[in-house]
């Protein structure tokens, strides 16, 4: 038997317990292996692809991804977070990708470092959709019936003191929305930070990518958006496949 196999077979089941990824001193403790010796073997791993470090954590990269099966719907989840962590290197911001599914708001993939962090999900996402531009753009593709339904189940209510304070003014902003125009709020969710989202056509699902900046940024918030609008058709048949996951 080899040791340093079975050691970075132990690391990558740590890293698949835990969907969001975990640290490199959570998973040497998990895996049983010193400190040192999970570095060496995290780095090696990320090297060869399978992981990727985000944010400070470790997750499944895309051979890791491919050995898994169901080649087309991996290889459209990688094809996307690479994308997205382009995005989030050349245009510096945070960057979301979002899909509207069985009644509810799923946050399916971030792209963002320490530098520019992605807002902290202090209010659940999907309860709280009427107040972030993730939320608002998915709820303006949707029809009436669906948007009502939403609604109704999670409530209208000011997180800020920016939020939008009732239905009736949420109803109306989405209804102003034009088709393909990005949905744009200041500190509606969290004090600090504007975000704008473009909604994506792709298949039968609401979806959309977004961005998020420091307020003291926000003048080039519209730079920012024209640039990601500008590629984000190009990737319009690579999101198909990441709709399903």
């Amino acid at each position: 038997m080899i040791a340093s196999v079975q050691r970075a077979l132990r690391l990558l089941e740590a890293v698949g317990a835990h969907p969001d990824g975990a640290p490199a001193k959570q998973l040497a403790r998990e895996a049983g292996l010193p400190l040192p010796t999970a570095y060496h073997l995290l780095r090696t791993l990320t090297h060869e692809g399978y992981l990727r470090r985000e944010s400070g954590v470790f997750v499944p990269g895309a051979a890791a991804e491919r050995l898994g099966g169901d080649g087309a719907v991996h290889s459209g989840h990688a094809t996307l977070v690479d994308s997205l962590t382009y995005w989030r290197d050349s245009l510096g911001v945070a960057v979301y990708f979002a899909v509207y599914r069985d009644g509810e708001i799923e946050l399916v993939a971030i792209a963002d470092t320490p530098a520019t962090p992605a807002v902290e999900e202090w209010a659940d996402f999907r309860e709280t959709g009427h107040a972030h531009a993730v939320g608002q753009c998915l709820l303006s593709q949707l029809d009436e019936a669906s948007r009502k339904d939403h609604l109704d189940r999670y409530p209208v209510q000011p997180l800020t003191p920016y939020s939008v304070r009732d239905r009736r003014v949420l109803l109306e902003r989405l209804a102003a929305v034009e088709r393909m125009q990005p949905v744009v709020e200041h500190q509606e969710y969290a004090l600090g930070t504007v975000c704008a989202a473009i909604p994506v056509t792709a298949g039968s699902a609401a979806a959309t990518v977004a961005i998020s900046i420091p307020v003291n940024q926000r003048e080039q918030l519209q730079s920012v958006v024209e640039q990601l609008r500008c590629e984000v058709g190009a990737l319009l048949h690579s999101l198909v496949f990441s709709i399903s996951i």
